[in-house]
């Protein structure tokens, strides 16, 4: 028993501590011990005085020490667990507060305690577990209830997390920390306002609890408050300036609104701040992308690949852009490592299967083999999710025809659209359009009228999207991306419409089991074509795969810029990864034989283009007879073609709306004839507006086609001046019949369906 002075003594000791005059103290507590070395309460109390000056050591032994002295005393075990875990040593202070639960099972502190640590640990099932032990033995804890909470939202339980912080709230509604987790809560479960209300509150009550002002500035980007997030963000920041991630959102912020330099910026402070972190070179790469400074983007993207080995999105952008170079070989390299690293990376592998058909070494039995590959791996294990199709079968009844894209906009596949969309019957035909991107613009604008009802779905997943078209009751699904950026054949592999086309993104094959029918023409894939490479039934429209609608206003076709300078400019104003090394060759002949000719190239800057120069040069054309033009406004760009007399397709990926834009502005076109149908686009256009004999059907015919229509000024005269009037006249402007010739095809797909229906029943 203590006797009556060291009671005293040790009581004034803990008057001190609780006062916090440490010195004084420690000094009453050492003469305790002075008189009872093994005074257990001294030691006890003398420990954790110790620990709280930062003296984990000494504060060990100490509570080690009241511990022999007192074996049985819970208490000390569970601050012998504390010291422990301020030591960096948890499996030990995980032991010790289950060491002291096992000799008081009531001790709520332990049992918290211990929540803690595991939780610390990610072992979420221990420490739920723990927590509610804690509230059996002390109820109405509003802190207990709110890591409990926590717990279970790491842990999946997203509603019943929601019902402890609620208690907790309950408890303390004052309570910053159980407010956000509420609000993770809620973001996850999809309850956006409630999840932005509920970390408005926690950032109101606390405004130095970053986490909240994060997940309020996440929650606001989420919603769609862009504008709102990134004030949030920027609060932050000023609050925070050595905060990378904040500098992370806020590029994400400026990059959702298109504002590349912004969002460039915000990275580049972001990496400054956390250098080693692959997160902030990934996205400014992304940014710089998007400006189309391709080397900064590459740069940018090797050194997340660098610090980051397996990052399959960094590797997958850095192929991305180095196929914008025209780098094929580089950007195959890259896809392929990403895959072996992801093999079950859908969008990755959709790029490599792109990517394929632009490389000249790939021939159509090469490219169907990666499709059917595709198949097999991303689409075949989605088959169970086919439902069958209640669609009334009537075969001559208005159909509904649901548009698929993320290019419903100032794009190619937009432009072809619009005239599609604007002269389908409506009486025999409603019609969707699923709008799969974020983003839209004023051409946006001019196809949203033209369709009977239309959905923006960039942020649903496919099975939403496919869920929404099946309660649509969507007759014919029509894909417009094959296997291109941002596509949806997760949707399409699903199959929630009873029939499913693909068509325009660019004429080939998905490979899905899943889409039914291809659309082509008698050009793209003539009589002599081996259709059998395709998994689709290909249907070939009568005339032409193409609907031509001028993009904006353009000027009278001016004269053969020739007549006035005195020389032939050829050009190519097609995207340049359709520019291959087989293309640049074949240019390079046609420019070496006919003297004093230039060329204009359209080509992002970068320093693909020295390579482009050197390879002319090999050839015998210096490099100051190429001009290489990047992508221009609408003015310019048809302007441009006011300077160039000739138009050389690429391959082997050729032109489409491209060549249709040449010709329109009367520069005539000289394609080659390719051995997949991407490569016969010329063929077909040039067919359509009687012209066929510029599409050559040997490489040496393309070149002496562009060396004699060069030596022919007379030619050249009479092209320019009646290539609109060819257009004009031509199925590639016919938009009533082109539609009436999709909207036959669409009709004899259905009562195909039906008749296939009705014998299955």
């Amino acid at each position: 028993m203590t006797d009556l002075p060291t009671r005293q003594t040790l009581d004034a000791a803990m008057e001190f501590h609780r006062g916090g005059d440490a010195l004084q103290a420690e000094a009453m507590y050492l003469q305790v011990l002075s008189r009872e070395p093994n005074h257990a309460e001294a030691l006890h109390l003398l420990g954790l005085l110790t620990s709280q000056m930062g003296r984990q050591p000494a504060a060990l032994e100490l509570i080690e020490r009241a511990i022999h002295a007192d074996p049985l005393a819970a208490e000390y075990r569970v601050n012998l667990g504390v010291v422990l875990e301020e030591m960096g040593r948890p499996e030990e202070a995980i032991a010790a507060y289950r060491l002291a639960i096992d000799l008081r099972p009531d001790l709520a502190d332990a049992h918290v305690n211990l929540g803690n640590i595991l939780a610390k640990q990610k072992r979420w099932d221990e420490a739920i577990a723990a927590y509610r032990a804690a509230l059996a033995n002390r109820p109405g804890n509003p802190r207990v209830h709110n890591n409990l909470g926590a717990a279970l939202y790491n842990s999946g339980q997203i509603d019943p997390a929601i019902a402890e912080l609620r208690k907790a709230l309950e408890l303390q509604p004052d309570f910053p920390d159980a407010l956000n987790n509420l609000g993770n809560a809620m973001f996850l479960k999809g309850e956006l306002d409630w999840a932005i209300t509920a970390y408005e509150q926690a950032a109101a009550l606390n405004p130095d609890l970053i986490d909240a002002q994060i997940n309020l500035a996440n929650a606001l980007d989420r919603g769609g408050r862009r504008d709102e997030a990134l004030a949030a963000h920027l609060r932050i920041a000023r609050a925070r300036p050595d905060h990378g991630p904040t500098h992370l959102a806020i590029g994400d912020s400026y990059y959702l609104q298109g504002k590349w330099d912004e969002a460039a910026d915000a990275y580049r402070r972001a990496i400054a701040l956390q250098p080693k972190d692959d997160r902030g070179y990934l996205s400014l790469g992304n940014a710089l992308s998007e400006k189309k400074d391709l080397d900064g983007a590459v740069a940018a993207f090797r050194t997340a690949t660098a610090l980051r080995p397996d990052a399959v999105e960094a590797l997958n952008n850095l192929g991305v852009a180095m196929k914008e170079q025209g780098r094929l070989d580089d950007a195959l390299e890259c896809c392929l490592k990403a895959l072996a690293i992801d093999p079950n990376n859908a969008q990755v592998h959709s790029n490599l299967v792109y990517l394929l058909s632009f490389h000249p070494g790939y021939d159509p039995p090469a490219l169907a083999k990666e499709q059917r590959r595709w198949n097999e791996l991303h689409a075949r294990p989605l088959k169970s999710l086919i439902q069958g199709h209640a669609n009334d079968r009537s075969p001559d009844r208005r159909l509904k025809i649901g548009y698929v894209s993320p290019d419903f906009r100032q794009h190619v596949v937009g432009q072809n659209m619009l005239p599609l969309l604007g002269c389908h019957d409506h009486e025999r035909f409603e019609i969707f359009c699923y709008a799969s991107s974020a983003r839209s613009d004023s051409f946006t604008e001019l196809l949203r009228p033209h369709a009977d009802m239309w959905r923006n779905v960039a942020s649903r997943t496919d099975e939403e999207l496919a869920k929404i078209v099946r309660e649509d009751q969507i007759d014919i699904l029509v894909d417009l991306s094959l296997h291109m950026a941002h596509n949806r054949l997760g949707v399409f592999a699903r199959k929630p419409a009873p029939v499913q086309v693909t068509y325009l993104g660019y004429c080939a094959g998905t490979g899905l089991d899943a889409i039914d029918h291809r659309l082509s023409d008698p050009y793209l894939d003539p009589s002599d074509s081996d259709l059998s490479l395709y998994s689709e039934k290909t249907i070939r429209l009568p005339e032409t795969y193409w609907c031509y609608g001028c993009a904006g206003p353009t000027p009278q076709p001016s004269p053969p810029p020739s007549a006035a300078a005195g020389y032939i400019t050829f050009g190519c104003l097609n995207n340049f990864a359709k520019v291959s090394w087989v293309a640049q060759d074949l240019w390079a002949q046609v420019l070496a034989a006919v003297p004093n000719s230039r060329m204009i190239i359209h080509s992002y800057p970068g320093s693909h283009l020295d390579e482009v120069r050197e390879r002319f040069f090999r050839k015998g054309v210096a490099p100051d007879r190429l001009e290489f033009v990047t992508k221009q406004p609408w003015p310019q760009y048809v302007a441009t073609y006011g300077r160039i007399d000739i138009a050389l397709d690429p391959l082997p990926w050729g032109g489409g709306i491209t060549t249709c834009d040449a010709l329109w502005m009367g520069v005539p076109v000289v394609s080659l004839v390719g051995r997949t149908a991407v490569g016969r686009g010329g063929k077909s256009i040039l067919s359509n507006i009687g012209l066929g004999e510029l599409a050559a059907r040997r490489t040496r015919q393309y070149v002496q086609t562009a060396i004699a229509l060069a030596e022919s000024p007379s030619r050249l005269v009479e092209l320019r001046g009646s290539l609109r009037q060819r257009m004009l006249t031509s199925p590639l402007m016919n938009a009533r019949k082109f539609a009436r010739n999709v909207e036959n095809a669409y009709r004899e797909m259905w009562r195909q369906w039906c008749v296939a229906s009705d014998k299955r029943v």
